[in-house]
Formats: C-alpha cells, structure tokens, sequence
C-alpha cells in the first residue's frame, strides 16, 4: 500500500502541474496547421524537415483535426516545428485521490446495500445513519486495499 500510495503522491503532483491545459480549446484548424502558418511555414517546408510530401503532410493535418493522428507523427512533426509534444493524463475528478475515493465509494455502496437488502428480507434492516455509516466505514477498508476489483 505504502508503495501505491507515493506512486498516486508522485502522479498527483504531476498531473495537477498540467490540468490547466484540459480547459485549453485547441486552433478549429488543428495545433500542426496553426502553428505553421502562424510561422510562416509552408506544407512544402514543413513536409521538407519531416521528410515527407506535401501531400501527406496535408493529411496528417487532417487526421489531426479529426483525433485520428498518432503519437509518433504528432512527435515527428513537432520535432519538425522545433518544439517539444507534451502529453499526459488528468482524473476528471481533479486528483487520482478523488478519483480512488469515488470508486471506492460506489463500491461500498454497492457492497452495503447488498447485505443490507438481505436484511430487510430477513426482517432484520438496518437504519439509515447505521448504513451510512457502514459504507463510510467499507469506503475506508476499500481505499486502504486498493483491491482489482475497484476498476471493474
């Protein structure tokens, strides 16, 4: 757990670093034809650095427009642009803690009412303060194990 848990610290730290780029909107026309045109760059200059046709560069921008582009291209022609591709992930629920602590509160949720249904039809339900109780107490167990089935 120890170890999990500083993996999670060190991620956090990482990705809130690039959160601020998720309410980026990119260029209508792409980030690849912004940017060479606001460069002055031409298809045939660009396609020339990344040693490829102008007619496949057009392409890639393109397949950029539409998501359909790779990583490795989208490298190649940043190395092109002489800049740099920066790529990462960011939890949309602003940290991988809230993240761990939603998921392990449906969880238990899940897992609490279950049982407590079982009660009810053995005449044997249990309060609501006690049910909230016990999912905030099944959330705790849930997030300290970090168990596999968390993901299913």
């Amino acid at each position: 757990m120890k170890n999990t848990s500083l993996q999670i610290q060190q991620l956090n730290s990482k990705m809130l670093r690039i959160a601020v780029i998720k309410k980026m909107i990119p260029p209508p026309t792409g980030w690849i034809r912004a940017v060479r045109t606001a460069l002055g760059m031409t298809l045939q200059q660009l396609g020339s650095k990344i040693l490829i046709t102008k007619q496949s560069l057009m392409d890639i921008e393109r397949r950029e427009k539409e998501g359909s582009i790779t990583l490795k291209t989208l490298r190649d022609v940043a190395n092109g642009l002489d800049m740099e591709l920066v790529y990462g992930f960011v939890p949309k629920d602003g940290s991988l803690d809230a993240l761990i602590d939603r998921k392990a509160k449906e969880l238990a949720t899940q897992i609490v009412l279950r049982t407590s249904n079982t009660m009810k039809l053995e005449d044997q339900a249990n309060s609501n303060k006690r049910i909230q109780k016990a999912i905030k107490e099944r959330t705790q167990s849930i997030k300290n194990e970090m168990p596999k089935i968390l993901w299913d």
